[in-house]
């Protein structure tokens, strides 16, 4: 006989006897009408068992059962009302019924099914299979008294007492976990989140006493527990995101991943104010952007750059023809293996760089890639008469700039090669060394060829979108030399369409769709954060995703003990990509650069431009009041459009003239502070 059958029996075996022992409880429905039949409140019994009105509103709905000493209490419960209200003649609830064990936990182990009342449609992306696989969901916030908080409102009990006994609870009973983004990929490990009561009550300190090296150190009691039961740590350690694991077993993962609240796991200034919700509250939360983005690993970059692997999973299985075995093999179209970067595209930390200057040596813009987004502002002395008449400084942001400048990227999959004077062909992704500084630009205009907006002084290292935008211009490129990527293709296009999915399925909650009238659109983004704070704390995260995923190619060396020429441990991972970095922020740079022409052709030109965010002098104070119109009122083609989409743009801000003037005068950047606070501070 199989192990499967043999798993069955048992199951039943199981059933049998808990029902001849008389531990099993009524129906959900009946466990209510017990209750309500006495003239009793759910509150009044959550305090005879010592738990809260949530636990009982669970068990008697079966989005949850009672466990331990309280199960045994809530039975003998029911059974005593059963004796003084019995069902009634008329009823069609038979005593049979009354004492059949509700499903979701009718064996131990078994993960909790849904309630065996009304029917819930589910949405399309949420399938029968991820049900079965996980029926509740890909996370639970616990609090203080063992309550596990899962998004859509399910409650478990959860009766860890250590972290030792929360890992296996959460693998064994919990129900938790996420399907796959593709099918190469892994399904995601359950994520438990604590909430200050929860990790007090779990052995953990109230804060970290290792500010540095954000970990409990390797001999508290927590760390010992989880060897002794061996459980194993990720090279990290146990910080505010510890996964804990066991290898693998028949190809069956075993690894939770924590996110600890007291310890800034959610950090503020992606998450905002959610640390100060209430578990059901953030429990939601956080489902709603595992289910739109990825399940929480860590901070924001980290989900950014994890999202980009589960999308394009490395690895995926091959056939050995010879052999008929499978084993694994690259996955065409991801990055498969770390490579080291051209010398131009490394930091100045990388060996690649300490080899070949001496230390402390700065390097030209010859010597090093030098994309990043834009922060220019205009010479005050430039400013026209008519321009000096207009009241206003209104400031347009694009939405989800580095998102939509990854959109249908070409970039490198593989290692660079290095070339000595080549033909510049825009389809290669590369570094070009290549002299655009006798290219003319209206000073009215940033230089799209440098983050400062002024004349480069000579060559200087450009990534593909650059110096296709020159050509684009009509001038003759001659690179001198290049580091190009023959292998190439659009890796982050499954990235993009993931995020831009979740972002317009967030604002749509929030009030704000696509096809609105451009009126209609100010108006609702005027008041969209205050229209659903919770789905602006998720709006918030998936912005920071975008950005920190970003900005995560390019990771930097960390730690106070770190020496220049070492590696670290960042370049070890596929995704370690500067040159990929630099390839989105100046396809992202030269977007805006083409709009802010286009409307340099009607006669309007920008005062200031931080990153994504353009201030133009205006008549009124909102956007319509200076974006340019074709004679048929429509907006002006190629330029900046009102709207939700990705890439369209949003009003940032209005401040008057005089204030405009007199930052430009102090040389500070308009753009920075025309929503009236800092944006870089903001995260904008």
């Amino acid at each position: 006989m199989t192990d499967q059958p043999q798993e069955l029996l048992a199951a039943i075996d199981s059933l049998l006897a808990a029902v001849d022992n008389g531990t099993v409880l009524p129906l959900p429905a009946e466990r209510v009408r017990l209750r309500e039949a006495a003239g009793l409140t759910q509150v009044a019994v959550a305090q005879a068992l010592g738990t809260r009105v949530p636990s009982v509103e669970a068990w008697e709905t079966g989005r949850a059962e009672p466990k331990g000493e309280r199960r045994e209490a809530y039975r003998r419960l029911l059974d005593g009302l059963a004796q003084r209200h019995p069902v009634p003649a008329s009823s069609t609830v038979t005593p049979a019924a009354r004492h059949e064990r509700s499903p979701a936990h009718s064996v131990q182990g078994a993960p909790p099914a849904p309630p065996p009342k009304a029917r819930t449609v589910q949405p399309k992306e949420s399938t029968s299979d991820a049900r079965s696989l996980f029926p509740n969901g890909p996370l639970a916030v616990l609090d203080g008294d063992g309550t596990a908080y899962c998004p859509g409102g399910t409650l478990l009990d959860c009766p860890a007492t250590t972290i030792a006994q929360l890992v296996d609870w959460t693998l064994q009973e919990s129900g938790l976990g996420a399907q796959r983004l593709h099918r190469h990929g892994k399904d995601s490990d359950p994520l438990i989140v604590l909430t200050a009561q929860a990790a007090e009550c779990l052995g953990l300190p109230a804060q970290l006493e290792d500010r540095r090296g954000l970990r409990l150190a390797d001999d508290h009691p927590v760390v010992r527990q989880l060897a002794r039961a061996k459980w194993k740590l990720t090279r990290r350690g146990f910080g505010p995101w510890p996964r804990i694991y066991r290898p693998a077993q028949d190809g069956r993962r075993q690894c939770v991943q924590l996110a600890i609240v007291p310890w800034g796991a959610l950090d503020t200034r992606t998450w905002g104010s959610v640390n100060q919700l209430p578990a059901p509250e953030l429990a939601q939360v956080l489902g709603d952007y595992a289910a739109r983005v990825i399940v929480p690993r860590g901070s924001a970059a980290v989900c950014g750059l994890e999202l980009m692997t589960a999308l394009r999973p490395p690895t995926r299985p091959v056939k050995d023809d010879a052999t008929g075995t499978w084993t694994s093999g690259p996955n065409p179209g991801s990055l498969a293996q770390s490579v080291d970067p051209a010398p131009p595209e490394a930091p100045d930390e990388h060996p690649v760089v300490t080899a070949r200057y001496p230390r402390g040596h700065q390097r030209t813009p010859a010597e090093v890639l030098d994309e990043e987004a834009f922060e220019w502002i205009r010479d005050p002395e430039q400013l026209t008469d008519d321009e000096c008449v207009k009241p206003f400084a209104v400031g347009i942001d694009i939405n989800m700039a580095f998102a939509a400048a990854a959109n249908r990227l070409t970039v490198g999959l593989g290692a660079p090669v290095h070339a000595t004077a080549p033909v510049f062909d825009k389809a290669v992704p590369g570094s070009w060394l290549v002299d655009l500084s006798h290219i003319d630009v209206d000073p009215r205009l940033p230089n799209p060829f440098t983050p400062h907006g002024q004349r480069p002084d000579g060559p200087a290292w450009y990534a593909t979108p650059t110096v296709a935008y020159a050509a684009e211009l009509g001038h003759t490129i001659r690179p001198l030399e290049a580091w190009l990527r023959p292998e190439s293709g659009p890796y982050l296009d499954a990235w993009y369409t993931r995020l831009r999915d979740a972002y317009l399925a967030t604002m749509e909650r929030l009030g704000v769709t696509q096809g609105m009238s451009e009126p209609d659109f100010l108006a609702a983004m005027a008041q969209h954060q205050q229209a659903d704070p919770a789905q602006a704390i998720v709006l918030s995260a998936i912005k920071a995703t975008v950005k920190g995923g970003i900005g995560k190619l390019r990771e930097r060396p960390q730690g106070a003990g770190y020496r220049p020429g070492e590696r670290w441990p960042a370049l070890e991972r596929p995704t370690w990509r500067p040159d990929i970095r630099a390839a989105v922020i100046a396809a992202a740079r030269i977007n805006m650069h083409r709009k802010m022409l286009k409307l340099a052709s009607a006669g309007l030109f920008p005062i200031a431009v931080l990153s994504d965010c353009a201030v133009y002098l205006s008549d009124g104070p909102s956007p319509l009041d200076f974006l340019p119109r074709t004679p048929e009122g429509k907006p002006l083609p190629g330029g900046f459009r009102l709207g939700a989409s990705p890439g369209m743009v949003k009003h940032e801000g209005t401040q008057s003239l005089m204030w405009a003037v007199k930052m430009l005068d102090e040389g500070h950047n308009p753009a920075r502070h025309i929503k009236g606070t800092d944006a870089a501070a903001s995260g904008e």
